[in-house]
């Protein structure tokens, strides 16, 4: 017979993930909104792509453009 949720040992633990604050990724000038951040290619100007440290990757459709290297030539 299983335990009731009471009995069981242990809890879940969530993972903590980093909190996107809205003023990070978006800037208020004048009556105009600006968006920090570049949008995808290929899924429009609704969808935001992650900035990584060597490249940027859309999370919806997986698109990514490598940055450039700055000693390289």
């Amino acid at each position: 017979m299983p335990k009731k949720a009471k009995e069981r040992k242990g809890k879940k633990v969530k993972k903590k993930h980093p909190k996107h604050l809205k003023s990070t990724l978006y800037e208020v000038k004048g009556d105009v909104v600006e968006r920090k951040r570049r949008s995808c290619p290929k899924c429009g100007p609704g969808i935001l792509m992650a900035e990584h440290k060597d490249r940027l990757n859309c999370g919806k459709c997986g698109y990514t453009e490598f940055k450039e290297k700055k000693g390289s030539e």
